[in-house]
């Protein structure tokens, strides 16, 4: 730890490996792991399909730059775009990089018809969109903006309510330059709180009114992760754009812009570029992960054990209303929002081997890989049922 810049505050626990759902640390301990490297490791550790994938592709080619073809790129790219919405896709990295060329999809799109100045995107305050210097401008969070001035230019918000109208004046904060809206579709660091469908049709009746841009961030909630393969399929929107990341590597680092094929044709060649974007051994995982988790069985699955955890969640709620606020989320994105102190919730959840992480509002999320086992989720409920008994 010496030598690591302190931008993390670490726990004092390291694993030598993973297994599935579990977790196990360098003192032998045994841990549920229901973090899961936050939403990322969609199939858990160590899936043995995913290591076949690694191996095979490691013998083959690791990189190769984006100026020649990478047959295992296109191949990815037809199975997202023959699953959703979009048309083309663009590989990033990771969530911050896809949420940072979401924007300049959406800006490039007006520049490549005329209207350079119709720049501006609107977003929720205290959103999460990734930790890069306009990510953090393009949340509006004052947390991760202070000390990284000056303001990075180009970004409005709005207020995403817990009440009716979820989003005031909505409106009348889109003006002549606004380009697009963007916006998360389950805010996750934010609290897990879901855009309830009617808010999003709503949104999407706006952006076509005023001929802007939809771009629904599917950074955390996206491929697989709400039941549906896209958390807005619920609600019947189509977006625009759409950055993903996180599930679609199953912990390897890939991340994406989806968009449909009006978006995409301001992005010629020379507009974008990611050195290891969409290089061949990430591809070889993502299309390993894609096959698995875009199943309908596999999704339904997700969706029957997601009813499963919520109820029971909801059970111990009523059993513990002095410590149990809210049981928040869809699929196996799930927040229980407290009374009182989350730290100490999420510390006493550890002590008793289950691993789990923070998010605004004081609540705890709770992030099972998509293929837990129910055995597993009943491992959990056990713990927190425990830890509620006697938090104080």
């Amino acid at each position: 730890m010496r030598y690591l810049a302190k931008n993390y505050n670490r726990k004092k626990i390291s694993f030598k490996y993973g297994k599935g759902s579990y977790l196990y640390s360098t003192n032998n301990k045994k841990y549920l792991d229901f973090v899961q490297g936050i939403a990322v490791n969609s199939l858990g550790h160590a899936h043995p399909k995913l290591i076949r994938a690694i191996e095979n592709q490691s013998k083959k080619l690791w990189h190769v730059s984006n100026a020649f073809q990478i047959p295992e790129g296109e191949k990815l790219a037809k199975k997202l775009c023959q699953k959703t919405f979009a048309d083309y896709v663009m590989f990033q990295n990771s969530g911050a990089e896809a949420t940072e060329a979401a924007i300049k999809v959406a800006r490039r799109y007006f520049y490549s018809i005329g209207k350079p100045n119709k720049n501006r995107v609107l977003c929720i305050k205290n959103s999460f969109h990734g930790r890069t210097i306009a990510a953090i401008f393009a949340s509006g969070s004052n947390k991760m903006t202070e000390g990284f001035g000056p303001k990075v230019p180009g970004f409005d918000h709005i207020e995403f309510r817990d009440k009716k109208p979820r989003f005031l004046n909505l409106r009348k904060k889109i003006k002549k330059d606004t380009a697009a809206i963007m916006v998360e579709t389950i805010m996750g660091e934010g609290g897990i709180k879901p855009i309830p469908d009617k808010c999003l049709k709503y949104l999407r009746k706006i952006c076509n009114q005023k001929k802007i841009l939809l771009i629904l961030d599917e950074v955390q909630c996206g491929i697989g992760r709400s039941g549906d393969f896209f958390a807005f399929e619920q609600s019947k929107v189509l977006a625009d754009i759409v950055p993903i990341a996180k599930g679609i590597g199953g912990g390897f680092p890939i991340g994406a812009v989806l968009m449909n094929k009006k978006v995409a044709s301001g992005m010629t060649p020379g507009t974008h570029g990611s050195t290891f974007g969409g290089n061949p051994l990430a591809m070889a995982v993502g299309n390993t992960v894609m096959d698995i988790v875009s199943s309908k069985k596999f999704l339904n699955n997700v969706k029957k054990l997601s009813k499963y955890f919520l109820s029971n969640l909801n059970l111990l709620k009523e059993k513990y209303p002095k410590v149990i606020k809210e049981i928040r989320g869809r699929g196996l994105l799930i927040g229980i929002q407290i009374y009182k102190d989350q730290s100490k919730f999420i510390k006493k959840l550890m002590d008793n081997k289950l691993l789990t992480i923070r998010a605004a509002e004081n609540v705890v999320r709770v992030l099972p890989p998509l293929n837990v086992k129910k055995k597993e989720l009943d491992q959990a409920l056990k713990i927190i049922d425990k830890v509620c008994t006697n938090f104080k």
